[in-house]
């Protein structure tokens, strides 16, 4: 048996990558031209597979991907031919979910806010210094600062893709007592503590009812501006969307216009239908928006998670066994 690598990996992953592959004959290919030749009797394939590839590949039975996105490796020909397919799912879900609790409670605390502030050296609660208790009367009454900021475990969190990042979030909310609801194009038993995962078509309702709204979905045909104006109309308009999914899922000029409108309170986004998000569009000056560059995956965690599964990939193919984190070619994920 063969596996072909491209593009080349560093000395050190192909010396575990060549452990894992036992008696496999590993070729780690320079350019593309050495990745043609030898995929073409090659049963396994790591790295950027093109048509151009695969069109001379006469013994494929397995890719791996070297991302858990899809959208930008599929072309139809893969997708019609008969190899499995493995992606890296599962590598982000407890990083990205941090991400996103970075992002509520910012908004619930009015952070943003107060870092906007600091810089100014300027001392302003949100709700007005006016309306602080003192040390005569006390915190009796809900003042016009309690109600600048959230009480957390008061909020309702909808999070729509319910897979590995998804199930994460609402793992994270449960934590923080809130109440959480999903939606998922495979609707399953909520996990404890979340009370329901409906199916996609229950969308509306869990918009209507959630406080954060955080997309947790793969970009797919299905999905791709999947948040327009009609959703964000049925979004609370004290609601916050949160899109750590894909830029692709939101409509950039329907959610600038849903801010500038008031039609819902805040956003904060990690991925854009463009990227870098260009240096005058009109997110950057708003402060109800949270805006970080595509970084809700980084940690020094990744890269041997990622390797991990692809030396486990290696040696169930080698085995015989069943593969991890086999895609439906089809729908992206």
């Amino acid at each position: 048996m063969k596996l072909v690598i491209f593009p080349a990996v560093e000395e050190q992953r192909l010396e575990r990558i060549r452990e894992a592959a036992g008696s496999m004959q590993v070729v780690n290919a320079a350019n593309e031209s050495e990745a043609a030749s030898a995929v073409v009797d090659a049963e396994a394939f790591f790295g950027k597979l093109t048509p151009a590839l695969l069109s001379v590949a006469k013994r494929l039975r397995w890719v791996q991907t070297p991302t858990a996105s899809l959208e930008h490796y599929m072309f139809p020909q893969l997708v019609e031919h008969p190899s499995v397919l493995t992606n890296m799912r599962g590598l982000f879900s407890d990083v990205i979910a941090d991400h996103v609790f970075a992002y509520i409670l910012c908004f619930a605390r009015n952070l943003h806010r107060y870092l906007q502030n600091q810089r100014q050296r300027l001392w302003e609660p949100c709700g007005g210094e006016q309306a602080r208790s003192d040390f005569i009367s006390g915190p009796g009454v809900v003042s016009a600062m309690d109600r600048a900021h959230m009480h957390v475990s008061d909020c309702t969190l909808g999070v729509v893709g319910f897979g590995a990042i998804g199930a994460e979030v609402a793992r994270r909310g449960t934590a923080f007592g809130m109440r959480v609801l999903g939606v998922d194009v495979a609707p399953k038993t909520p996990p404890e503590g979340v009370e329901a995962v409906w199916p996609l078509a229950e969308l509306p309702r869990l918009l209507a009812e959630s406080d954060f709204v955080v997309i947790a979905a793969p970009h797919t045909p299905q999905t791709a501006g999947m948040f327009g104006a009609e959703q964000f109309r049925q979004m609370k308009s004290s609601g916050c969307l949160i899109n750590i999914g894909r830029g692709a899922i939101v409509r950039l000029a329907d959610l600038t216009a849903a801010l500038a409108t008031g039609a819902i309170a805040g956003a904060a986004l990690d991925v854009f239908e463009a990227e870098p998000l260009p240096t005058d569009h009109p997110l950057w000056e708003m402060e109800n928006v949270i805006i970080t560059p595509h970084v809700a995956a980084a940690s020094p965690r990744i890269a041997e998670r990622h390797l991990q599964v692809l030396l486990t990939n290696i040696s169930h193919f080698v085995n015989n066994e069943p593969l991890i984190n086999v895609a439906d070619k089809a729908n992206w994920f």
